[in-house]
């Protein structure tokens, strides 16, 4: 009797060490594995955006880096992701290839950069960045890029921040300076004028484009509201801070980019 109940004890403590056993043997080999997949799969996309990018191929990569933000949504490097999308953004922007928001245009007999961008409400300069122009001749029956979706403007004061962007979708963000003592009017505005290396009228002077006082920089775009809108800046260094006398003010670099962009009429959003 006794070497029975020592047989089945014998038998019983074999079963919980093959369940433990079973256990432990089950966890590694399913929940190790999936975070090792994990690790190699967003290092294979991240090789996979960085190889499609220097082919030139520049919606697929795009289309990589915005997976890459979705699946792995909590990665230390999702920012990098997200700044290198609104780069391919703007380097689609600026090539001819088409994507959902441009057309294939032909040229026809009469036509020149300023009446095709007058057609589809975008700018002369648009159209010969897209399309690698040097000068605006055109020819009848060339086919060029159009872009032909409305672009919008939202100003964020709080993070002092400019969003460039077109049917909801981000473009690009841009660091701007806003107005002392929160003195940027808030709501909704639109773009009246557009004017590069602007002369700068302030109180009692007249202000030449060349001369280093002129605090417009290289680019002016006036809102719907007078005395105030976006432009470039001779002190780089004070962006990102409220410190203007309530215009937007960028980097001059940044301001050409954004002048190229957008049209008259553009709706700008001001939000604390």
């Amino acid at each position: 009797m006794n070497r029975r109940w020592l047989v089945a004890g014998a038998i019983v403590i074999l079963i919980v060490l093959g369940v433990f056993l079973g256990l432990k043997i089950k966890k590694a080999n399913i929940v190790l594995p999936i975070k090792t997949a994990n690790y190699f799969s967003l290092s294979s996309l991240f090789n996979q955006a960085k190889g499609l990018e220097a082919k030139g191929n520049l919606v697929e990569a795009k289309s990589m880096y915005q997976r890459l933000t979705n699946e792995f949504p909590n990665s230390s490097e999702i920012m990098n992701w997200q700044k290198k999308i609104e780069e391919l953004n703007i380097k689609l922007l600026f090539s001819p290839t088409i994507t959902n928001h441009s057309i294939l245009y032909e040229i026809k007999p009469g036509d020149t950069l300023t009446k095709i961008a007058n057609e589809f409400k975008t700018v002369p300069e648009l159209i010969a960045k897209s399309n690698h122009m040097t000068n605006d001749k055109i020819l009848p029956g060339r086919e060029i890029k159009v872009w032909t979706a409305p672009f919008s403007i939202v100003v964020d004061k709080s993070q002092n921040t400019l969003i460039l962007k077109t049917d909801e979708e981000v473009i690009k963000t841009y660091i701007v300076s806003t107005g002392l003592n929160n003195s940027t009017p808030t709501g909704n505005f639109k773009i009246v004028n557009k004017l590069q290396n602007p002369t700068w009228f302030k109180a009692g002077a007249v202000v030449n484009p060349s001369s280093p006082e002129n605090i417009l920089g290289s680019r002016w775009l006036g809102f719907d509201l007078p005395g105030y809108g976006i432009h470039g800046t001779t002190e780089p260094q004070s962006l990102g801070r409220q410190v203007t006398q309530g215009c937007i003010r960028m980097a001059n670099s940044d301001v050409e980019e954004l002048y190229a962009i957008v049209a008259v009429a553009t709706e700008v959003t001001i939000v604390d």
